[in-house]
């Protein structure tokens, strides 16, 4: 097994969140597979306040456990209301100076931490490889997409520009400008620990906000290195602040009247309430949430592409994505798929996101695993069938780890709960449509908007599919279609709550506000009349 430690000779405060891979002898403590009973005093994760990682005072902490071994990684404070009014206190404080600064510095801080996060990829990837469970490719991927919004914040020059135009009355001009709104606040969720974060306060401070972010409890690690990356790349004390809890202090988040607007990804639940609650106290709020997604699969789709499509998106990351396709519907019949199916799907490999050749590596938590169990055994009590059943897997070296092998259940129908909840697991739904026009109801009738894709050789298929369809992301013989940063995250209905979406234009018009000036300039004082009518652009 792949020894995951640091060199102690350096150590830095922050240091226990940056396992690599080395070997040095016994100048090393690890942040990954050791008994727990080696771990007795695990590092705890600190609050970063006004440019500084402060340890929290709580009396009350989380244990950040690795999903495939169950050791205990580091713990998270359930940070105090003293520590958080502080936080915000600090960006409130550091707003008015950032704002002022120009925005080619500001796009200089960007183009820094791009650079930093390519420098230490490795060490985030293997961070959420230890926390979160996914492969080290997948969890490097999970940093790219992130980085990929970084690189887009450092053209914000372009993208908050506004408009002008001249003479639209008598000697009057009007421009429009785009200034930022304050104090934001982003909460993330425990499937991307560096992605998400990295949708979220890049755009937020390029804009000229400053930001108050809370990482997932169950992988915080990421967050926490990546503001040391802010940090070193110039970003001043104030700007980007951290948190950390539950329940508590995303309320806090919603009620704090200084804090303008909110960010955030995760379930319905949690994003409902959010939502209706940060919204009555007049914040803006983008909130992404629960999905279903859909794969229509047409008789004369590419048969090798399409199978592989499907096993990489319905099992990739332990379908632990609210892009993953979960459920595929199969027009004109599923049997000569579904073997083939099976097939591809048993030969993936379950282990350790730390091992070599691994495809799916553990569930987030046992009360996850436990979840995906009782959705996967209603599924079949309500009559579906269980082509393939990866409950039972034991990955040898990590018996007690989280995982859960490809599923697939078939005939399935809109009325079972597997059907209708977020299964968040790598677990496949089949279903079976006459016709392309029945494919496209059933997704339709489905409450979730995030995407839905179609694989299909036919442009009259495919057309018809991306005109009738209601998600809000489209693939076509694209299984996860999640836009690049120039776009935007525009998932909808059920899927997503607020009117402006994560990253691309979207992303820069959440974190600002239009102010609009008309200004006119006379040659000379005086030899005017007082006009009591209602200013127009007509000459009187």
């Amino acid at each position: 097994m792949l020894q995951l430690s640091i060199q102690r000779g350096k150590l830095k405060k922050l240091n226990f969140l940056r396992p690599q891979i080395s070997a040095l002898g016994s100048y090393h403590f690890s942040t990954a597979a050791e008994p727990s009973s080696s771990k007795r005093n695990p590092p705890r994760v600190p609050n970063l306040i006004g440019g500084k990682f402060l340890d929290s005072k709580s009396s009350t902490f989380i244990d950040v456990i690795n999903p495939a071994t169950q050791e205990v990684v580091s713990q998270v404070p359930l940070t105090t209301d003293e520590e958080f009014k502080a936080a915000v206190s600090a960006a409130k404080k550091a707003f008015p100076s950032w704002r002022n600064t120009p925005i080619t510095t500001r796009q200089r801080v960007m183009l820094k931490l791009q650079e930093l996060i390519r420098r230490d990829m490795d060490k985030l990837a293997l961070n959420v490889t230890t926390e979160q469970g996914k492969t080290l490719k997948d969890a490097q991927g999970d940093v790219f997409r992130g980085l990929e919004v970084v690189e887009h914040a450092c053209g914000m020059a372009t993208l908050q520009m506004g408009e002008y135009v001249s003479n639209v009355s008598h000697g009057i001009d009007t421009y429009s400008i785009r200034e930022p709104l304050g104090v934001c606040a982003g909460i993330c969720p425990f499937n991307f620990p560096a992605m998400i974060p990295l949708w979220m306060f890049p755009m937020a401070v390029t804009c000229g906000n400053t930001f108050v972010l809370k990482p997932s409890e169950k992988d915080p690690g990421a967050s926490v290195m990546l503001a040391e990356l802010a940090l070193e790349a110039g970003l001043p004390k104030g700007v980007l602040n951290i948190v950390h809890g539950t329940h508590d202090v995303v309320n806090a988040i919603c009620d704090d009247d200084d804090i303008k607007a909110i960010s955030f990804v995760g379930s319905n639940v949690a994003g409902m309430h959010i939502y209706s609650r940060a919204a009555a106290k007049g914040k803006r709020v983008q909130s992404n949430m629960g999905a279903k997604n859909h794969a229509i699969v047409m008789p004369d789709a590419n048969v090798d592409a399409t199978l592989n499509a499907l096993v990489a998106a319905g099992f990739g990351a332990a379908g632990q994505r609210c892009m993953a396709l979960s459920t595929v519907v199969f027009v004109g019949g599923s049997k000569s798929w579904e073997a083939k199916l099976i097939e591809r799907a048993k030969d993936l490999k379950v282990n350790a996101g730390t091992e070599p050749d691994t495809d799916l590596g553990p569930v987030i938590s046992k009360q996850a695993k436990e979840r995906i169990h009782k959705l996967v055994q209603s599924g079949v009590e309500s009559g579906a069938k269980l082509l393939l059943d990866g409950r039972n897997i034991v990955v040898p070296g990590y018996e007690s780890g989280n995982f859960i092998g490809p599923t697939i259940l078939s005939d399935v129908t809109p009325n079972m709960e597997c059907y209708k909840e977020e299964i968040f697991g790598p677990v496949l739904l089949s279903m079976e449509a006459d016709s392309l026009e029945e494919a496209i109801n059933i997704i339709n009738q489905n409450k979730y908007g995030n995407g839905a894709s179609i694989f299909t050789t036919s442009g009259v298929a495919a057309r018809k599919f991306q005109t009738e369809i209601e998600a809000g992301q489209v693939g076509i013989n694209v299984p996860i279609p999640v836009p690049l940063p120039f776009f935007s995250f525009t998932g909808n209905k059920a899927s997503f709550a607020g009117d402006l979406n994560f990253y691309g234009k979207a992303g820069v018009n959440f974190y600002t506000q239009i102010k609009t000036i008309t200004q006119q300039w006379k040659d000379s004082a005086g030899g005017s009349k007082i006009n009591m009518a209602m200013p127009t652009s007509q000459k009187s």
